[in-house]
This record gives structure tokens, C-alpha cells and sequence, in this order.
């Protein structure tokens, strides 16, 4: 069954507040100067991207209502979607919200780490940063340049990722600038990050724990620790959003997507179909391949390989990097089949991105179904 998708319906509330100046983006460097540079323009309110673990963020002083709202301007990001509020440790969550046994657990096993924990808020906390909800979602970042920021601001920053509003995430520091130049006042450039999607998010502001977006951290190994199975979100609807990362379409290239999602050998020969069709009809097509299929694809198609569908830690590292890459390309059509196994670790949040990110979705699993029952 091939599945369109739409793009953004009824997701164009902003805040009305938000008036993007044209500003000086400078690229810093990760050291002393350059972070100590970066704290004092997060302290005065103004807007700094820097390196996480998991992807580039775009920061602004969490409690500073007015730096927020800029955030949303700078992104075209809607007022509903909230952002995560970055610490540089457990001990920080108490100006922001409730330290329960749960956050605790999970905090003391997982921070610093690629996890996001929603949690009930404190009235420090503005509105703008959570939607106006009573809840907050709060992480510690493990990257080096993130948490020597975080002390050096001696602020909380609440940082989405630092790109356009539902483009692909960005790994490195230019493409921040590729999305945000002109629009943030600097970047801290700490190379390439090195888990390469964002990090996963449960709410534990209820019981059972929620598990609102798969990523960096396998939910097997959260609920190892728990001892229960988290509870699956509910699919978003309109209205403020529980966390980041809820929107059906999300992570897009602007050129269109079709993802072949299924079993890796029938997803594979599907694949190779479209792609063979599209060039046929004089189409400039881009393939995001593991390695695997490289000898299928026809060499007309512009290739990005992600790495090997064993290896969802590398193939993680790249994803967004590629899809980047083949839509700088000028090509008219892209084409994915699943990059990892979608089941179950980094791989079901490979297949997370991969969706969002899709125009079309060919599920190969509804073929077979459709044409074994008319066989």
C-alpha cells in the first residue's frame, strides 16, 4: 500500500511575539574563548547552536521567556511543538520541575546521556518553553562542548535541534548555517556529533511511564532498569504536542522521499523497481543505501550509503548527513528501504526518522497480503 503524507496540516500557530532580526552568525571554536564567548550571548538572551551527542542544538537561557520566543522565529517553528531544556546535571532539575523516585532511577543510570525525561514543571519554567503544558522535558547532554557550556552559562538551555522547522537534523556545524545563517547570532563548531539522531523521550509524569519518541537510547534498556515495558505514545494530534518529535512529517528533505518499508529481501527488490522506473522516466534519482544493496542499484542513481544494516551505531551517524547530502544534489525523486532493523534498539529510531521524513510510504508487507488474497 504506497501512503502519501501530508506536510504540516493545521501546524502554522507561531508566536505572534517573535520577530526574526537579521543577525552575525559566528562560527566559534569549541575551546575556552569560544565557549566562554558562547555563555555570555546565551546569558544576554541571544541564540547559540552547539553540539550535543545526539545532534546540533539551537540555544537560548530556558527562563528567559523573550530568548525563547526568538527560538521559534529563527526555526519557523509552531508555538505548540515544545522544546527540551538542557542541564549540566541531575542536581539542576529542581529549579524546573519534580524529582521523583522514577526521574531519579532513570537519571542516575542514564545521565549524562541521549535521554529526555518529561517531568512535571516548576512556574520558573515559561510557557513558551512547554506549549503552555504543566510538563517539561529535561536532558543532560554527555557531549564535552555541551556540558562545558552549560556550566560556563551557569543557565538552563532550552535548545531544539538547530535547524529549519521539520528539515533533517543537523550533525555538524555547517549545516546549521546552511539552515539558520543570518538568522542565530553563533555557532560552536565540536565537529561531528556522535550518535546522530535525537535522543529518546519518555514521560514519566505519568504511570506507566510513556515512551513519546524513540532514539539515541534503546527503550529496551530503559525498561531493563524499570522493570516494566514502557506504553507506546498515542499518534499526535492537533494541539500542544507532549514533546518534540510527535509530528507525522517531520526530518524532510525538501526533495520528495519514498521509503519501501518491509522485509529487508522484498524491500530490497522493491527498491530497486522504483529506482529503475524512475530513471526510465528520465527522473534524477538518489538512493540512501546500505551497503548491502550497492550492487543492485542501477550506477545512473546518485548513491549516498549510509553504512552497513548490521551497524545501526554508524548507520546513525550518518542518516541525516545523507539525506542532506542527496538533497543539496538536485535530484528529483529520493528512495529508502529501512536502514537497520526497525524492531527493536537504534533501529526502531532509524525507522522513526525514516517515516517522518518520507513523503510516500510503500508498506511491502500490505502488497503481499493484498496479492495473496486476490491470488
Amino acid at each position: 500500500m504506497t501512503v502519501p503524507r501530508r506536510r504540516g496540516a493545521g501546524r502554522v500557530i507561531m508566536h505572534s511575539m517573535a520577530r526574526l532580526d537579521r543577525r552575525h552568525t559566528r562560527l566559534l571554536a569549541a575551546d575556552a574563548a569560544g565557549i566562554a564567548d558562547a555563555a555570555a550571548i546565551l546569558r544576554d538572551g541571544g541564540l547559540v547552536a552547539f553540539p550535543t551527542e545526539t545532534v546540533y542544538g539551537l540555544g537560548a537561557h530556558a527562563l528567559d521567556a523573550q530568548a525563547v520566543r526568538a527560538i521559534f522565529a529563527a526555526k519557523q517553528r509552531p508555538a505548540d511543538d515544545p522544546l527540551i531544556v538542557h542541564v549540566a546535571d541531575s542536581s539542576a532539575l529542581a529549579q524546573l520541575g519534580l524529582h521523583d523516585p522514577i526521574t531519579q532511577l532513570l537519571g542516575g543510570r542514564f545521565w549524562p546521556g541521549p535521554l529526555t525525561l518529561v517531568v512535571r514543571k516548576r512556574a520558573t519554567v515559561p510557557r513558551e518553553v512547554t506549549a503552555g503544558l504543566e510538563t517539561v522535558g529535561v536532558r543532560v547532554p554527555a557531549h564535552p562542548v555541551a556540558q562545558a557550556l552549560l556550566r560556563a552559562a551557569q543557565v538552563p538551555i532550552a535548545a531544539p535541534s538547530a535547524n529549519l522547522f521539520g528539515r533533517p537534523s543537523p550533525t555538524r556545524a555547517q549545516h546549521v548555517l546552511d539552515d539558520l545563517q543570518g538568522r542565530i547570532d553563533a555557532v560552536l563548531d565540536g565537529g561531528q556529533t556522535s550518535v546522530g539522531v535525537e535522543s529518546t523521550i519518555v514521560d514519566v509524569s505519568c504511570t506507566p511511564p510513556r515512551l513519546l519518541r524513540p532514539g539515541g537510547l534503546a527503550a529496551e534498556a530503559i525498561e531493563a532498569v524499570l522493570g516494566v515495558a514502557l506504553v507506546s505514545r498515542t499518534p499526535a494530534g492537533e494541539g500542544p504536542q507532549t514533546s518534540p518529535g510527535q509530528l507525522p512529517v517531520h526530518y524532510s528533505p525538501r526533495t520528495p522521499l519514498t521509503l519501501i518499508a518491509g522485509p529487508p529481501g522484498p524491500a530490497r527488490d522493491r527498491l530497486v523497481r522504483e529506482v529503475e522506473a524512475s530513471l526510465a522516466a528520465g527522473r534524477r534519482v538518489g538512493v540512501l543505501a546500505v551497503e548491502e544493496d550497492l550492487h543492485l542499484v542501477p550506477s545512473a542513481a546518485r548513491l549516498e550509503v549510509v553504512g552497513a544494516w548490521a551497524d545501526a551505531a554508524t548507520v546513525a551517524t550518518r542518516l541525516f548527513e545523507a539525506m542532506r547530502a542527496l538533497d543539496a544534489a538536485n535530484l528529483d525523486v529520493l528512495l529508502a528501504r529501512d536502514v537497520a532493523d526497525p524492531r527493536a534498539g537504534l533501529g526502531r529510531a532509524l525507522a522513526d526518522r525514516l517515516r517522518r521524513a518520507a513523503r510516500t510510504v510503500i508498506e511491502i508487507e500490505q502488497i503481499e497480503q493484498e496479492n495473496f488474497a486476490r491470488g
